[in-house]
């Protein structure tokens, strides 16, 4: 099994958001997202920002996974 190359810290890096863990665990509190949105088209992101998501998502990049966590974690659980 191969380790990540990338981690969640690094992904808010590459949004050009605070990535401390706290940060990250407020933003994630701050932004929950209801079923039927795609992280990509959250309303919060800048253009750059979704798009580099959507991007990520759609090659199947090394970020794909962080950007899927960070999907399941913007989607509160029922």
């Amino acid at each position: 099994m191969e380790l990540p190359i990338h981690n969640l810290s690094m992904l808010f890096d590459q949004l050009g958001l605070r990535s401390d863990s706290s940060s990250i665990d407020e933003f994630i509190a701050t932004h929950q997202l209801p079923d039927g949105i795609k992280v990509s088209e959250a309303p919060f992101w800048t253009p750059a920002q979704a798009a580099l998501l959507k991007e990520e998502l759609l090659d199947d990049a090394d970020w794909a996974p962080l950007v899927d966590e960070l999907n399941e974690r913007l989607h509160p659980r029922h």
